[in-house]
Formats: C-alpha cells, sequence, structure tokens
C-alpha cells in the first residue's frame, strides 16, 4: 500500500452522515499465520517494508525489537507471538504496520509485525458479530469481534486491548540518535 493510497484510505474512514441507518467503518486487513485479521483504519499511521530491526535486550519474547521511524524509537510487536502462536518467517511480503494505541492514557507508536497486508474493506456494523465464546485461539478480550465479509469472519481487533497491556507500558525506550 503506497503513502497515498493509506492517506486515501484514512481520509475515507467517516462513519455515515448523522442519521443513516448503518454505520460502516473501515478495516485494514492482514494475514497472521494464515488466518485474517483486521484493525480500524483510524488506529493505522502507515505501512512500512520489514526491515532489519534493533534488538533490545531483556524484552518480552513478542517484542522483536525497535526501528527507527523518522528519528523516533518505535517498539516493533510480533502478534502471533503475543497471541501465544509461533511467528512466521519473513517473506517478501512481511511488513510493519504502524499504529497509535492508547497506553496509560497516552498515545503511543508501535509496529506490529504481519505476514501480509491484504486490503482496506467496508464492514457495516450489522456484519459485526461479537467475539466468540471460545474456538478462535485468542483471547476474546483481544476483539471487537467477527465480521463477515465474502461469507467468511474476519478477527476485528481491539488494538488498545492487544497492545495496551502493563508490559508494554514499561517499554521504555531511550530516544533516536
Amino acid at each position: 500500500m503506497t503513502q497515498a493510497s493509506t492517506h486515501q484510505a484514512t481520509a475515507a474512514a467517516m462513519p455515515l452522515a448523522p442519521g443513516a441507518e448503518a454505520q460502516i467503518n473501515q478495516y485494514l486487513t492482514f494475514v497472521l499465520n494464515a488466518e485474517t485479521f483486521a484493525i480500524g483504519i483510524l488506529s493505522i499511521k502507515e505501512i512500512i517494508e520489514y526491515s532489519s530491526l534493533t534488538d533490545v535486550p531483556m524484552m518480552p519474547p513478542y517484542v522483536r525489537g525497535v526501528i527507527n521511524l523518522r528519528g523516533a524509537v518505535v517498539p516493533v510487536i510480533d502478534l502471533a507471538v503475543r497471541f501465544g502462536r509461533v511467528s512466521a518467517p519473513v517473506t517478501k511480503r512481511t511488513c510493519i504496520v504502524i499504529i497509535e494505541v492508547m497506553v496509560n492514557a497516552e498515545r503511543q507508536v508501535i509496529g506490529i509485525v504481519v505476514d501480509a497486508v491484504n486490503e482496506v474493506l467496508d464492514i457495516p456494523a450489522a456484519d459485526v458479530e461479537p467475539p466468540p465464546a471460545f474456538g478462535t485461539g485468542i483471547r476474546t478480550d483481544f476483539m471487537l469481534g467477527m465480521g463477515k465479509v465474502h461469507n467468511k469472519f474476519v478477527i476485528l481487533l481491539d488494538v488498545n486491548h492487544v497492545l495496551a497491556f502493563d508490559e508494554l507500558a514499561s517499554l521504555e525506550l531511550p530516544p533516536a540518535e
């Protein structure tokens, strides 16, 4: 996804006018260990090519390292490991999705490693089911719900729950040089 298309997708990520019958939300879909997940487009800052990361000693296993993003140190989280799964090998399609989350009432920029980015989808609120009580392999508090897309379900992630945990708040990183 190019910077221009990311900007267009972000600009288009607005609900219908007040009084409209249904609200449509836009989600960036991506693949993680052959499963499709989605994050609300308003949390996405940009998508960058996967490049080498700087390892930081004594970080939890789901923290792959940090990157220098225009002078800012950005921690990069491996969502597969965060979900208790095996990390996928890096391929040509692997990328880092830069998102903004709330950690202890402060905005934090974080990168998440995904196997591949798919597309931005409009998912009407009427097509979102509550998270199932079991069977997804990830904690239900990590999910906003299950979006119905093309007769399949896409797991809609709640990034503020997935990434706003006590360990993230303690990721005190030095400023980039």
